[in-house]
């Protein structure tokens, strides 16, 4: 009957080399594999700090007050407010805004711009009051008057855009309503007013 011994004379420096090396050479891949992941989420998390400093610093906020203008047949026809750069913000493309309207009976998800401007764009705002929810007639926007600006439509810091937006005939007294201005980067600023309960030709909102 054979017997079998263990025996180690066979293991050379040769093959203990190999084995070494093989260790080495997994030990050297996992470590690329952690380093690789580690700088993967170091660079994300960069972009999320980039990212929302950028937000941060497009946003914009209301100077004065919010006013109502009215019509005749008891409802607002558009609402206007002065727009600028929050302290250390940057430039943002105010045409390429997108305004919505909402209320508790009607939704405008995306006023259209209007590159009109001063009473031509007042008179369209207007009309667009008037004719909302008729066929394809849809709520209108654009920029009233600039102050201490140039003629982009790039509201720039110490710039001012007095913005008009039109709002449908369900704006009436007693009403309260909602405009969202979303800017292509950056947060959504609403502005949340309620119609008074008597209406003159110009209102103040609050």
């Amino acid at each position: 009957m054979a017997t079998f011994m263990k025996n180690d004379k066979a293991f050379t420096g040769l093959e203990a080399a190999i084995v070494l090396i093989a260790f080495v050479v997994v030990a050297a891949v996992f470590s690329y594999v952690v380093l690789g992941a580690g700088f993967f989420t170091t660079q994300k998390s960069q972009e999320v700090i980039h990212t929302s400093m950028q937000q941060a610093s497009s946003s914009m906020e209301i100077i004065g007050n919010v006013y109502g203008i009215a019509s005749s047949t008891g409802h607002l026809n558009y609402i206007k407010f002065t727009i600028g750069n929050t302290a250390g913000g940057t430039e943002l493309d105010v045409s390429k805004m997108v305004v919505s309207y909402a209320d508790e009976t009607s939704r405008e998800s995306d006023a259209v711009y209007q590159e009109e401007f001063g009473a031509e764009l007042v008179t369209n705002l207007i009309t667009s009051s008037n004719n909302e929810g008729q066929m394809t007639k849809v709520l209108h926007w654009g920029v009233i008057e600039k102050i201490n600006a140039d003629t982009d439509t790039l509201l720039e810091p110490g710039e001012q855009f007095v913005i008009g937006v039109a709002v449908p005939k369900t704006t009436i007294v007693n009403k309260p309503f909602q405009v969202n201005l979303q800017p292509a980067v950056g947060a959504v600023f609403s502005v949340s007013r309620s119609v008074p309960a008597g209406l003159d030709t110009i209102n103040i909102l609050y």
